[in-house]
Formats: C-alpha cells, sequence, structure tokens
C-alpha cells in the first residue's frame, strides 16, 4: 500500500461514511415525521425515543443497506476521479487496471469485516431494543397466546398442546407421546398443563398409557410433575426476532429447532445466510460500480450515477422477491439470500475484463 492507495482508500472510505450518515439523517427526519403522531399518542418518553429506537436506528439501517450504498458512492468518487483525469494519470505511470483494484478491495475489505462483526454481533443486541420499542409503541408483533402447537422437545418426545396462555405459563389439552424408535412407547394426555421453573412443568388430569409389546397399561391422576427441555419463550419466538439473535445464537436455534422438527425456521435461515451474504456483497458492488465507473465519459457523473441507481433498485427487488420465495418455499433459504450476488457477479466480471483491457 503505497500513498496513492492510501490516498484513494481515504476517498472511498471517507465518501462512503460521510454520505452514510447523511443519508441516515433524511432516513430519520422522514421516519419521525411519519412516526410522530404514534410518539404523542403513546406519550412516549423523549429518552427512550432516542436510547431505544433512533439510537439503534443507524447502525441497523446502516448495515442493511451498506452493500448498496457502496454501489452508489464507488460510482460518485470514481466517476469524479476520472473526470479530472487522475485515473489516466495512475496508468500513465505505469499502474495497470489490476493494481488500481489493490486499496478498492483493501477497502471493501475493511467494510466486509465491520460488516460481519456489526451484523453477527453488535447490531442484534441493539436492535432488540429497538423491535421491543415498536412492539411496545408503534407495531404490536408479539403474541401472548398459540395454538396448536407440536414439537419433538427431545429425541424421542414428542409435545402437543392445544392451546397456550403466555402470561400465565398455562396450555390446555396437550399430549406427550415417546418413541423408542418408530414405536410408540408411551402417550399421555392431560386436561392442562403448566410451567413453574427449570424446566419443570406440571400436568393436571392426567391419563397415561404405557405400552409394552401387546400390552397396555394405564394409569390416571389428578397431578403428574415432569422434566421437559423447553420454556413458554421458546413457543413464541417469532421471525422478527431472528434479529435479535447473535450470529452464534442463531445458529444454535436452528439446529435446535430442526432437532425438534419445527417447521418455523425459514425466516431464520435467510437472516442467516443473509448475515455473510450482505457483506460478501461490498466485493461484488465495488467491483461493478469501480467498471461502470472508472472510464472518462462526456457528460460527468451523471450517466453513470443514473444507471447505478436503477442496478441499485433491481439489486432491492432481486433480493425482497428472492426473500419472499423462500419464505413460501419455492427455493431455499441459501440461494434467496446468494442469488442477487451470484447474479450481479455475473454482470461484474465481463465488465471488468472489457474495462482491464
Amino acid at each position: 500500500m503505497k500513498r496513492l492507495d492510501w490516498y484513494i482508500v481515504k476517498k472511498f472510505l471517507g465518501t462512503f461514511f460521510f454520505s452514510i450518515v447523511l443519508v441516515l439523517s433524511i432516513a430519520i427526519v422522514f421516519d419521525l415525521t411519519e412516526k410522530m403522531d404514534d410518539f404523542f399518542e403513546e406519550q412516549v418518553p423523549f429518552r427512550e425515543i432516542i436510547l431505544d429506537y433512533y439510537l439503534p436506528f443507524l447502525p441497523y439501517y446502516m448495515n442493511m443497506f451498506s452493500s448498496l450504498f457502496i454501489f452508489i458512492y464507488v460510482i460518485f468518487f470514481t466517476s469524479k476521479l476520472a473526470g479530472n483525469s487522475e485515473i489516466i494519470a495512475m496508468h500513465a505511470t505505469g499502474m495497470s487496471y489490476h493494481r488500481m483494484m489493490r486499496p478498492y478491495a483493501f477497502s471493501a475489505a475493511v467494510l466486509f469485516l465491520l460488516g460481519i462483526y456489526l451484523g453477527g454481533w453488535v447490531i442484534p443486541k441493539s436492535s432488540e431494543r429497538m423491535l421491543n420499542f415498536t412492539d411496545k409503541y408503534i407495531d404490536h408483533f408479539t403474541s401472548d397466546h398459540a395454538r396448536n402447537m407440536q414439537l419433538e422437545v427431545e429425541p424421542g418426545t414428542v409435545l402437543f398442546i392445544e392451546s397456550f396462555q403466555r402470561r400465565s405459563n398455562i396450555g390446555y389439552r396437550c399430549s406427550i407421546e415417546h418413541f423408542n424408535g418408530k414405536s410408540l412407547s408411551s402417550r399421555t394426555i392431560a386436561d392442562r398443563i403448566y410451567y413453574d421453573s427449570l424446566y419443570n412443568w406440571h400436568l393436571d388430569n392426567y391419563t397415561q398409557r404405557t405400552f409394552t409389546g401387546l400390552k397396555e397399561e394405564m394409569t390416571q391422576g389428578e397431578r403428574m410433575d415432569i422434566v421437559m427441555p423447553i420454556t413458554p419463550d421458546e413457543m413464541f419466538v417469532t421471525a422478527m426476532q431472528a434479529q435479535q439473535m447473535t450470529t452464534p445464537e442463531l445458529r444454535h436455534y436452528m439446529e435446535r429447532q430442526r432437532e425438534r422438527g419445527s417447521g418455523n425456521v425459514k425466516a431464520f435461515e435467510v437472516e442467516y445466510h443473509k448475515r455473510w451474504a450482505s457483506p460478501v456483497g461490498a466485493f461484488i458492488m465495488t467491483l461493478l460500480g469501480v467498471t461502470m465507473s472508472s472510464r472518462k465519459v462526456r457528460g460527468g457523473m451523471g450517466k453513470n450515477l443514473g444507471m447505478g441507481i436503477v442496478l441499485t433498485a433491481g439489486y432491492i427487488l432481486f433480493s425482497t422477491v428472492s426473500t419472499t420465495f423462500s419464505v413460501n418455499n419455492v427455493m431455499s433459504s441459501f440461494s434467496a439470500a446468494w442469488l442477487p450476488n451470484f447474479v450481479f457477479l455475473a454482470i461484474s466480471i465481463p465488465l471488468y475484463i472489457r474495462a482491464s483491457k
């Protein structure tokens, strides 16, 4: 890395951080205008609005749209370099096109590592406050009641609860089935089940059937104490809460839900893959932005910025559509998160080869 490399790095990162702060400041003004009535109606304290909503708002949306911001800003300052004949001067010194990409790749790597760290560890903890604030004052997306829940709480043990109340930790009409391989070894039915603490559950008015070969033994009682490795909070995890989990927590949750046979993991899988696909998009968008704007053209940077905005809109549309397809089981979660990157990489490579010649 030489002085000219650091010059490009400062241009890259400086333009990115300055512009993203400017754009997010405008976004906050529009968001505040839209939600002002909700804040007044709910009489939300000013301190909570700042600390629990808008403070986490900045890194959350910065990380979400970082790849798209990178694309536009790379086009902006690279077009400016080309318009000032600075890129021509670089090539006149003997610097090849591939060598010129080194500071761009270094800057994209910095943003890649920053995106991995923020998206995987910092933002989930801060967005927890923002989502709790949203649920409390703006849009109530959590529920205190669940119906027809069926899951494998541990290998060979399947729990079914027809209705469960979160506030009271009480469920109604439940059954617990134990399997030995593919054979049913016992089945317990109860009118009511409620959670105590530390995985301790209680059954009221139960009937238990135990199967041994062709023999069946039935016992009944008013109360039975059992231990099951599940808590009521795990029954009420929504797709929105995937954003509140760190990457290791998210991976552990998906593995545990798959073991239990739960089908409510698609949104969590998409969120997990996006945490890796979005930072990788920094390299692809940088490559595409440089190849589109490194040539000096008549009319300045207006044409390049226009094309950049159109492609950015296409990227957002592509990501949204692929995510919807994944949630509806039309495509896999991996494909939904990575397909936009693959498509734009396929566009970037021929353009880069052409530009380097």
